[in-house]
């Protein structure tokens, strides 16, 4: 693994079971994630998807490439455009560091509106272990 590797994207088709199930999940209540009327009334289009769920995507993101071992040891994510049901959210990775066991992956998540998240993700991996694009260390 070397700075400027790119890590395969990943479709992830934004639900309106995924946006409300996230919102339970991480327990956020608030009615723009699960009520389509009351987002309209807030000036939304439709329900969107919390930070907390772009977040576990995104961590999934990291974690599905570098393997189960991986530990996130940062992630620093800011929202831009929301993702509303009936989307695809791509996310696609760089490489930008890495140093001994640990890499920093610069992420973002795109659907049709812009960027949802962009951000950084710090990752710590075992030495010779596995990700899903072959070995890592090197």
């Amino acid at each position: 693994m070397k700075v400027g590797d790119e890590l395969p994207p990943l479709e992830i088709p934004v639900t309106r079971t995924l946006i409300v199930a996230g919102a339970v999940a991480s327990r956020d209540y608030q009615d723009v994630h699960h009520d389509a009327v009351l987002a309209q009334e807030k000036g939304s289009p439709d329900i969107f998807m919390n930070i907390l769920t772009t977040n576990g995507l995104v961590g999934r993101y990291i974690t599905d490439h570098f393997g189960p071992a991986a530990q996130l040891r940062a992630v620093r994510i800011r929202l831009g455009a929301p993702n509303h049901p009936g989307d695809t959210m791509t996310l696609t990775g760089t490489v930008t560091a890495v140093e001994a066991d640990t890499a920093e992956v610069r992420v973002v998540g795109a659907n049709g509106l812009g960027h949802h998240v962009t951000g950084t993700v710090t990752v710590a991996f075992p030495r010779g272990g596995k990700s899903g694009a072959g070995e890592v260390a090197g």
